[in-house]
């Protein structure tokens, strides 16, 4: 038998009588800590004395799995993109459920929770994996906690799980040298798909963003490019941060949508679709690009024959970052070509490219004098006298 009573959370003023007896539990929210403990004392008398009418009269504790529900069903489309949700019903589906889905939501203690994460990051998952994964469940425990049948959230303060990895070993860009052979067999063999390449290339944009170009999204007269939208999983949505960026266009990407745009409007004529189709990137039946399917059947094969290493297409963003870094340019003008909500995502991802040093700008730091040999021989005279 067991009667406590418990601040939650801490810090609240807000106290908790806590009940545990004849393997039933209960928890009543009273309010100051006074109240709690003249509450908690006799409840203990009345449990001695055998009335357990108490925590005979306990309503049923929900299942984890019927928060889950809830949650995937109500809360998650109202607040995550499509491609999110369908990421959270797999986690809940392939992971969560079949360890926490049949246990009464009051069941699941922080250790449970903290054992469960570790345990994927031992299997081998990503630490970006492992932190969808307690999102997911931290999602669900929050609808009983709002409901006040948990005083806490046991998915929430669980210390260290997760094996944080280097930035600097997750981003391996290609080289200058990579990339031109790159391009070069992408004009060679796969000549109507090299624009989409140069635009991954020359903007560091994400495929899905890329895809979703179009062709009002081009301004050729100030060679800009504006992201309103992206694609992913073949549900169109707002960009990553949820705001429109815009990107520079080099002149040689300009000219290559230019040129893009007039073969696409002689392929309106030949297939007699009546008007030049909205997206920039195309099937040969006039329908917006796949992203997977474009990555199996056309990237993954350039890689092959310019007999690169296997990389995601994403790499080409990096390799954009990594290329202006080296080249010194501002990482407040990379920050906003690639769209990240601020500079130090920007310095963590890319900042161990940049240039180690340059002694010509110390050096323009110096007053004139300290650069004239005289000057400084009569520095040099003083301090030894």
């Amino acid at each position: 038998m067991g009667v406590k009573v418990r601040e939650r959370p801490k810090g609240s003023g807000v106290c908790w009588v806590f009940i545990d007896h004849g393997g039933k539990r209960k928890a009543i929210k009273v309010g100051s800590r006074k109240a709690a403990l003249d509450i908690a004392h006799k409840i203990e008398k009345r449990l001695i004395a055998g009335n357990l009418g108490l925590l005979q009269d306990q309503k049923q504790i929900p299942l984890f799995e019927k928060y889950a529900q809830d949650w995937i069903e109500v809360t998650v489309p109202a607040t995550c993109k499509p491609s999110t949700q369908k990421d959270y019903e797999l986690i809940l589906k392939n992971h969560v459920l079949p360890v926490f889905g049949k246990l009464p939501v009051t069941e699941i203690k922080r250790m449970s929770v903290k054992n469960f994460l570790m345990s994927k990051v031992n299997e081998g998952y990503a630490s970006s994996t492992v932190t969808h994964f307690k999102n997911a469940i931290s999602g669900v425990l929050n609808i009983p906690f709002d409901d006040e049948v948990i005083v806490a959230n046991p998915a929430h303060r669980l210390g260290k799980v997760l094996k944080h990895k280097s930035k600097q070993t997750e981003a391996e860009p290609l080289s200058r040298e990579e990339l031109a052979l790159f391009l070069s067999v992408f004009q060679e063999h796969y000549p109507e798909h090299y624009a989409l390449a140069l635009v991954l290339a020359r903007t560091g944009m994400r495929i899905g963003e890329a895809l979703g170009l179009q062709w009002s999204d081009v301004d050729f007269n100030d060679r800009f490019i504006t992201l309103r939208r992206t694609v992913a999983r073949s549900n169109v949505g707002t960009p990553k941060n949820g705001k429109a960026r815009r990107v520079d266009m080099s002149l040689h990407l300009t000219e290559t949508l230019k040129v893009l745009q007039h073969v696409r409007r002689v392929e309106t004529i030949k297939q007699g679709w009546g008007r030049v189709p909205d997206w920039v990137f195309i099937s040969k039946d006039g329908t917006r690009l796949d992203a997977c399917n474009w990555r199996n059947r056309v990237f993954n094969k350039v890689l092959q024959k310019a007999g690169l290493r296997k990389i995601h297409p994403h790499m080409l963003r990096h390799t954009y970052a990594s290329l202006l870094m080296q080249d010194g340019v501002s990482l407040a003008y990379i920050r906003d070509q690639l769209g990240h909500h601020s500079i130090k995502v920007t310095v963590d991802i890319y900042g161990h490219l940049a240039p180690q040093g340059n002694k010509e700008s110390v050096d323009r730091l110096d007053d004139a004098p300290y650069t004239q040999p005289k000057k400084i021989r009569h520095l040099a005279n003083a301090l030894s006298a």
